[in-house]
């Protein structure tokens, strides 16, 4: 950060300015940096270039830095053009920084400054200058860097006491902390009205014992999904768009647009998290070819509508659901919504070419089979439209990776079975899948004492 910091400082004493275009913000983890960047009179050069504070911890990388400015927001999305963002946070999921960038770069601070004067990712930072001085000299990166010796003259302005002072009282909370109202209680006293919280339904209608488990009979497809589907792809946690399923809700709960907030902020209500799985602006489902976000088409009605709706409208009937995708499905950070919200959606199971680890894991531990074709099938190999019917048996007798059939029925009348490995992988994940999910072996467990 430092690094960062006197690069800002040493590219403002040669006149150079980050290019207008550029939407520029800091947003540290610590407020102690806050400390030693006003120590060090930093901060006012930050300021100068556009890099101003606008919040600590999880925020570029939530998508909580706010908004492109509109006119180049209007003019990205008018001309559809690929642009880019780079940040030093730690995720860069497509949608997840700014919905209207697609194309997100981790870097290190002192690499952020580069390019935001820099204006463009076309260039290369070793042999291209960044701008040019009040002599009209080419800057280069070189010119700005910093030698090991300027580093630790740095280094020993920040002390342990910085630290300690700072968050001496961090239990305490600031002024708007201390005045929420509590209850006090030995449970939890749940707020119908809340936006943020709501008691989740995983307990509904859960007897003592675990019912037996069923065949699959007769799902439909809510989504057909390529590689790579990442767990952002399957629950994002960015930003709310006010014309999605979950915008809508907060819309007709009061909640202004300007106060949505990201799902990430509203994990804790399950009717937010329910409407934003598969909603990722960036998710493309073959069912629904050449466009881009959480749209299904719903059978055999063949009306097309968001992922949630067509959900809700299939468990009204009673009808349960499949996912099929390729490689690699769940890949990127361990989201546990990207597994609860596919069961509340009412997917049975997900049929996949290959699972990354942990979020198999999770789909057994909400009750969802994850199940992976053999003998070379694919989506692309059964010539799957989403319009199909699909009936999974041999779930009564499931044994950790043991086979299942599934029989595919066409829309045209003609049925082909295939061979599915089951991705229950352990004797303990096959007890959760029989008690519907891990909670719900858990609560069992406690019941029985």
């Amino acid at each position: 950060m430092l690094v960062h910091d006197v690069m800002a400082r040493k590219a403002r004493e040669k006149g150079l300015q980050v290019k207008p275009w550029v939407k520029t913000s800091l947003a540290p983890g610590s407020q102690v940096v806050t400390d030693y960047l006003e120590r060090s009179s930093l901060q006012k050069d930050l300021d100068a270039l556009g890099f101003n504070l606008v919040g600590y911890g999880c925020t570029t990388c939530i998508g909580n830095s706010g908004p492109l400015p509109e006119h180049i927001a209007g003019a990205v999305r008018e001309a559809d053009l690929a642009v880019a963002s780079v940040l030093s946070g730690n995720r860069n999921f497509e949608g997840r920084i700014n919905p209207d960038v697609r194309a997100n770069y981790l870097a290190s601070p002192p690499l952020c400054v580069a390019y935001a004067l820099a204006g463009s990712m076309n260039v290369n930072l070793t042999t291209d200058p960044l701008g040019f001085d009040k002599k009209n000299e080419p800057v280069y990166l070189r010119d700005l860097w910093l030698d090991r010796e300027e580093i630790d003259k740095l280094r020993k302005g920040i002390s342990s006491r910085m630290f300690k002072d700072r968050y001496a009282d961090v239990f305490t909370g600031d002024a708007h902390w201390r005045k929420i109202k509590v209850t006090k209680g030995l449970t939890y006293e749940w707020n119908a009205r809340s936006t943020y919280v709501q008691h989740p339904p995983f307990f509904e209608d859960m007897g003592r014992e675990p019912e037996a488990v069923s065949d699959v009979e007769n799902a439909r497809v809510l989504g057909l999904f390529g590689d790579s589907i990442t767990t952002d792809h399957i629950s994002p946690a960015g930003s709310i768009k006010k014309d999605s399923p979950a915008g809508k809700y907060l819309i007709e709960h009061g909640v202004d647009v300007l106060d949505f907030n990201s799902y990430g902020s509203r994990r804790g209500n399950h009717e937010v998290m329910m409407r934003g799985t598969f909603a990722n602006i960036r998710i493309k489902n073959e069912m629904v070819p050449g466009t881009e976000g959480g749209i299904t088409v719903h059978h055999p009605s063949g009306d097309q509508m968001p992922i949630y709706d067509a959900a809700m409208r299939y468990m009204e009937g009673g009808v349960p659901l499949v996912v099929f995708a390729g490689k690699e499905y769940g890949t990127g950070s361990s989201r546990d919504w990207a597994a609860k919200g596919t069961r509340l959606l009412g997917v049975r199971a997900v049929i996949a070419e290959s699972f990354e680890r942990i979020h198999r894991s999770n789909l057994v531990g909400m009750g969802v089979l994850p199940l992976q074709f053999t003998n070379g099938a694919t989506r692309k190999t059964l010539n799957l439209t989403g319009e199909e019917q699909v009936t999974i048996t041999g779930l009564t007798d499931l044994e950790p990776r043991g086979t299942v059939k599934a029989q595919i029925a066409y829309p045209g009348g003609n049925t082909e079975e295939i061979d599915l490995l089951t991705r229950i992988d352990t004797l303990d994940e096959m007890d959760y899948y029989r008690n519907g999910g891990i909670l719900h072996f858990v609560l069992r467990n406690l019941l029985r004492g």
